[in-house]
């Protein structure tokens, strides 16, 4: 027998107080009651001993531990116990949602319940893996903030959405047929066919007219008798006798045989009124914003917000519109107060209790604006890519990134959405981001608006006609007229305290260029120059000078900037080494008081406090807080994030006087100042150093003057060297911005996104992008186009193709591709080098363009512009047209028989012959031939101009022109078939492969022609003729259908190579839908492919955390760099295999023809701060990681804040893989990354 098992209870706690919990009902709350009482167990000790469960007990004994078998004679222990059958079991079956629900009825007055009944409910299957529909379930609490990449995205506005039968029937090959339009009319073998159109009611047959029929029902004044029959009862209405009959004739009665006479018509009948075209569409809407709107008060008696201030004139113009809940573009000047219309959304959200997304292109920016709008209403939310604050807020900020990941993943927060705002939409010409930006507002939903913030671009009305017609609504284009603070531009030539004063006004407040400015500051820099100087001309390099020289000159500039009143400065260098240098040489520079450096001080160690002890001594923030105390500044890329927050609160609060910073600053951040300065007019943009762009210029200039503050804003640029260009200031300060451009481009986070759910395609994506509107904004007028071509190629007769008409449909084709093929030779020889040698004044050559057809030339000058060659030529002419020139048009035959096929027939003049000079494009020559004529070009060219005019209109041309004539007519009575052309091949040596098989195609076309019997047919005029025009049409209808199709699209040949990439990879199968691997790239923001082949070749398991980090750093480093000699020989092999497979996709990717080399792929990895990363997560102080490498601390930050975020995303991978050990190393990972100041929290949170 079983020994029982006690239970070891611990003795009574005099402390313990006698509570009982009781659930409240079904809220989930509970509540502890005080019992008083006896415990309800009877027993000091609780429950008595119990044995074990007897089976339990066998389970363990011999199941659990089959150590005590014997290992012979197994069979004797085997025991088989005998299945119980349960056949109710396979009735069971999975819970389904109810079809059906109760609905009270209520009475209409008094709202008392009268009764109940079942109505269905409609979409009760939907879920967010299946269904693209808002009105299916929400997703579980834990996915209803960032979604989950296997949850389908809610359905873009704007676009329509399938029926049930387009999805069950679309398959990728299968062609779409119209079983209204596309049906067949003529059966195979037949000549005539049935038309199935309606028709309208049959025109009388033609015959005999009698006229006793028609009098018959006349009332011609003398029977009575009929009158009687043709009248009823007296006082009744009169009956006509005659039917109403299809094919009958209506005359009206008449009063005697007088008026039986035809008359001629007084005015003749006006023709119908052609039907007017339908209106147009209008997406994009301008709003005038000059008038002042004196109702607006009465318009909107109680605001949703009210300002301090008195809103400006496009301000309440795009209030108005936000209480229509209309769309709006906002396009205004820097500093002008766009975000006052932001503030009224998120106030009308919060009014309405729905949300608000405002999104900016950098998380510095969405920082500052959590902070600013915390501080006006409170319930706001912040979500970036490590920081996560009241995400359950009304209004949420973040970047756009997230906002696509949020879209893609189905987030619920979408369904609350009634505003999304794009701060800083002309960010949308980034090269690398904005293709997000037309992702974002592709996947919008419907019911969500849209407020689009910008500076003043030129393209904004053909930006929001894109929106309109993307999301089908309109947008109003609110527009603002001038700068709030208008600007001064000047040049300074200083650099000396004796030449502080030279400051010229360039550019005044009401936009007028002041040249007499500009050639002052050219002379005052001729003075100081030398000799030798002086000898290089205005276009030489700049001269930037060394850094003793810059600091006269900023030390001048101050000097008399601090004079004028004119500080606080920024100073925009387009170099973050310049910035660190420039700052540092101002170190003898004070420019604040005590009690400024005091505040300074307290500020400085309230925000340096939530620093580790060894991060506050850090040299760059010991030479940050020295620059500080002094009022000067440094904002780049490579600052710490806290040490920037801390430079912009400063700036911001007026304490900075002196800011060096690079063009990012003037990107967003609303933080003005008296003055800016530009310390060149160059920069390097990746590639090459250039001039300023206008809208570059103009963005960071916007950033001078403070509206309520000062007057004027002033705008410096340096002069360190010679002064630029007039021209080049010119043109940069008062051009035209840049462009709106999309910059569109296809990625597989967005392929395999799309091709998870059906109903959503890649090829509308691309269509609906903003590079493919100017090809797709005229679609409708396509699609009516084509109709009406489709009923015009229906209504044409039929030729005849039979007897000797057999071959005329080839005789045509034969026709065309001859033409095609010599269009294309002689396009080749344009572009070859020796071609265009053959080109040269005196050449004889055919012209065939819209002027002439076939009419000898010779060419007279040459264009000394290699890239856009023009020729001017003498042409030959009929005199009728030399004299009246709109009369000029190609003479070309109508009917062309094999002899004005394979020759060019040349044009001989009806009459008299004359001439005309004409510039040639290279496609106006038809044919270059072997003849050249000796004259002189210029002579001619000079003769023709001067008869040009009305004073030498009647004088005779010159010998030159007569001789040249002459020789070009007898060249044409000569040679009426054309005259000998060069060869490609022997004479103009072009030995390229489709030159050489489009000769040998255009000669066997030739002898075709030659040989077809058509055209020996009497009807052959007529019959081609008719083909002709039914081709025509054809053609065109084609055409049509081609920019309607999806062939049209410009990166569709790209999204199927990178289909056939993700295809041969495994991602995707042969039908296009995603596997596994798809599913999980999908997760990833950025290196899908690599990441996803790293994991699924199990490259990153066997790693530890700190080691799989130190890999992945290669993937988001910005700074070039190779991994050194001093890593561990794991960190040398993963480095060595994270290539071996970026390699390898980059082989996949060659092969299935992209445009990116294996280099260029594998060059993208940069492992430069591989060995920074590794003693990071190993627990290495900030401090020390300096001495690693020479990457400025900023980028080090930026680099390891990245990361984390990748290792984030790639432990939602690995969950879903099933691979939970590479998970918990990833959080690991993430966890090591994240301390001291790389993850300090940001100011503007706090």
């Amino acid at each position: 027998m079983m020994e029982t098992e006690r239970l070891v209870l611990p003795p009574p706690d005099p402390l313990d107080l006698p509570l009982r919990a009781v659930e409240l009902g079904c809220t989930g709350r509970w509540e502890l009651l005080n019992v008083p009482g006896a415990p309800e167990s009877t027993l000091p000790h609780g429950l008595p001993p119990c044995a074990p469960d007897l089976q339990q007990e066998a389970e363990r004994l011999f199941l659990s531990s089959p150590a005590w078998l014997p290992l012979h004679g197994v069979e004797h222990s085997a025991r088989k116990w005998q299945r119980k059958m349960d056949p109710w079991s396979l009735l069971a079956t999975l819970g389904a949602p109810v079809p059906s629900d109760l609905q009270a009825q209520r009475h209409p007055t008094t709202g008392q319940i009268l009764g109940y009944k079942e109505v269905l409910l409609e979409n009760t299957n939907l879920s967010s893996t299946t269904s693209l529909s808002l009105r299916r379930p929400p997703a579980p609490i834990s996915q209803s903030l960032w979604g989950n990449p296997t949850q389908y995205p809610f359905w873009p506005g704007g676009m329509d959405e399938p029926t049930i039968t387009d999805l069950s029937t679309r398959e990728e090959a299968e062609e779409e047929i119209d079983f209204e339009k596309d049906l067949l009319t003529i059966p195979p073998g037949f000549k005539k066919g049935v038309d199935f159109a309606p028709k309208d009611h049959p025109a009388p047959a033609a015959g005999l007219l009698s006229l006793s029929r028609l009098l018959e029902p006349l009332d011609l004044g003398g029977g009575d008798e009929d009158e009687s029959e043709a009248v009823g009862e007296p006082g009744g209405p009169r009956q006509d006798t005659v039917s109403a009959s299809p094919g009958s004739v209506p005359l009206a009665r008449a009063s005697s045989l007088e008026d039986l006479v035809l008359k001629e018509a007084s005015t003749a009948v006006a023709p119908p009124e052609p039907p007017k075209p339908p209106p147009q569409e209008q997406w994009a809407i301008p709003v005038d914003v000059t008038s002042p709107v004196g109702d607006f008060y009465r318009l909107i008696p109680q605001p949703a917000f009210q300002w301090a201030f008195e809103p400006d004139v496009f301000q309440k113009q795009a209030i108005l519109h936000l209480e229509r809940h209309d769309s709006v573009f906002v396009a205004a000047h820097t500093s002008a107060g766009k975000t006052v219309v932001a503030e009224y959304a998120i106030a009308l959200a919060q009014k309405h209790m729905t949300r608000t997304i405002y999104t900016s292109p950098i998380k510095a920016l969405s920082n500052q604006k959590f902070r600013d709008f915390r501080n006006t209403f409170g319930d706001v939310g912040l979500l970036t890519g490590d920081v996560q604050l009241h995400p359950e807020a009304s209004c949420l900020i973040m970047t756009t990134e997230i906002l696509r990941s949020m879209l893609y993943s189905g987030s619920d927060v979408i369904r609350d959405l009634e505003w999304v705002i794009f701060d800083e939409v002309h960010y949308i010409n980034d090269a690398e981001r904005g293709v997000v930006w037309e992702e974002v507002l592709i996947m919008l939903p419907d019911h969500v608006s849209i407020i689009l913030l910008s500076a003043t671009v030129p393209n904004a009305l053909e930006f929001a006609d894109w929106i309109g017609r993307l999301k089908r609504r309109q947008i109003y284009v609110i527009s603002t007229v001038a700068r709030p603070v208008p600007l001064e531009h000047y040049l300074f030539t200083g650099n000396s305290p004796k030449t502080q004063g030279e400051l010229f006004l360039l550019l005044d407040s009401r936009g007028a260029f002041h040249t007499k400015g500009y050639y002052a500051a050219v002379e005052a820099k001729k003075e100081r120059m030398s000799k030798h100087a002086q000898t290089f001309g205005a276009k030489q390099p700049t001269h930037q000078g060394g850094p003793a020289q810059d600091r006269g000159v900023y030390l001048s500039l101050l000097a008399s900037l601090r004079t004028r009143a004119q500080l606080p400065v920024v100073v925009f260098t387009f170099s973050r080494g310049r910035c660190d240098e420039q700052a540092s040489g101002l170190t003898s520079l004070d420019l604040t008081t005590s009690s400024e450096k005091s505040e300074i001080h307290l500020f400085l160690q309230r925000c340096l406090a939530r620093l580790r002890g060894s991060d506050r001594q850090l040299p760059q923030v010991l030479h940050m807080s020295e620059l500080l105390h002094r009022g000067l500044g440094v904002h780049h890329s490579g600052i710490l994030p806290i040490l920037k927050e801390i430079v912009e609160m400063l700036f911001s609060r007026g304490l900075v006087k002196v800011l060096f910073a690079t063009e990012t600053f003037a990107m967003g951040v609303n933080m003005p100042a008296r003055t800016v300065v530009f310390d060149s007019m160059r920069k390097h943009d990746g590639s090459t150093f250039r001039d300023l762009l206008p809208g570059e210029y103009v963005q960071m200039a916007g950033r001078a003057g403070r509206r309520g503050l000062d007057p004027t804003g002033t705008v410096i640029l340096l002069c360190k060297g010679r002064v630029p260009e007039m021209a080049d200031l010119h043109r940069m300060m008062m051009g035209k911005p840049s462009q709106l451009q999309s910059q569109f481009r296809l990625t597989y986070t967005m392929i395999l996104n799309l091709l998870r759910v059906d109903a959503l395609r890649v090829e509308d994506m691309m269509k609906r992008s903003f590079s493919e509107f100017p090809s797709r904004k005229d679609s409708k007028a396509h699609e009516q186009a084509l109709a009406e071509l489709t009923k015009k190629l229906g209504a044409l007769e039929e030729p005849e193709v039979t007897g000797q008409l057999v071959d005329l449909p080839e005789y045509y084709s034969w026709g065309e591709e001859l033409t095609e093929t010599r269009s294309q030779i002689q396009h080749r020889i344009i572009e070859s080098v020796n071609g265009l040698k053959s080109l040269s004044a005196g050449r004889v050559v055919v012209v065939k363009n819209q002027e002439h057809h076939n009419a000898l030339g010779v060419i007279l000058q040459v264009s000394s512009n290699s890239t856009s060659r023009v020729f001017t030529a003498l042409v030959l002419c009929d005199k009728t047209v030399s004299e009246d020139p709109r009369e000029r048009g190609p003479a070309s035959p109508d009917v062309p028989y094999p002899e004005d096929l394979v020759g060019f027939k040349l044009f001989l003049p009806e009459g008299p012959c004359d001439h005309t000079v004409a510039k040639l494009q290279p496609g106006d020559v038809a044919a270059i031939t072997t003849k050249m004529l000796r004259l002189n070009g210029d002579k001619i060219v000079e003769d023709f101009s001067k008869r040009q005019q009305p004073k030498f209109k009647k004088d005779p041309p010159s010998a030159a022109v007569t001789t040249a004539v002459q020789e070009l007519l007898r060249l044409a009575q000569a040679h009426p078939t054309g005259p000998p052309t060069l060869d490609p091949v022997n004479d103009l040596q072009l030995k390229d492969v489709s030159v050489v098989e489009g000769g040998l195609r255009a000669r066997k076309l030739e002898e075709l022609i030659r040989g077809a019997q058509c055209v020996h047919s009497p009807r052959f005029p007529a019959q081609y003729l008719k083909l002709r025009e039914r081709m025509q049409i054809q053609k065109e209808m084609e055409r049509l259908r081609f920019l309607l199709s999806d062939q049209s699209l410009l990166l569709l040949p790209e999204y199927h190579q990178r289909v056939e990439v993700l295809r041969t990879l495994g991602y995707v199968d042969e039908a296009g839908t995603v596997k596994l691997a798809g599913r999980v790239a999908c997760a990833m923001s950025s290196h899908e492919l690599l990441l996803t082949e790293l994991m699924f070749d199990n490259a990153l398991s066997a790693l530890r955390p700190e080691e799989i980090a130190a890999l992945l750093s290669g993937l988001v480093c910005q700074s070039p760099g190779d991994p050194g000699d001093q890593l561990p020989s794991t960190l040398k092999q993963g480095v060595e295999r994270v290539r071996t497979v970026a390699k390898r996709i980059g082989e996949v990717q060659a092969a299935c023809g992209l445009n990116q080399t294996v280099e260029e792929f594998v060059g993208e990895l940069n492992f430069g701060l591989v060995e920074v990363v590794y003693e990071w997560a190993r627990g290495m102080p900030f401090s020390e990681l300096a001495g690693l490498s020479g990457t400025p601390e900023g980028l080090v930050v930026r680099c390891i804040q990245r990361l984390a975020e990748m290792c984030r995303s790639l432990r939602g991978a690995a969950r879903l893989v099933g691979e939970p050990v590479l998970g918990a190393k990833m959080e690991t990972a993430a966890t090591l990354l994240r301390r001291d100041i790389v993850f300090a929290a940001s100011l503007y949170t706090q």
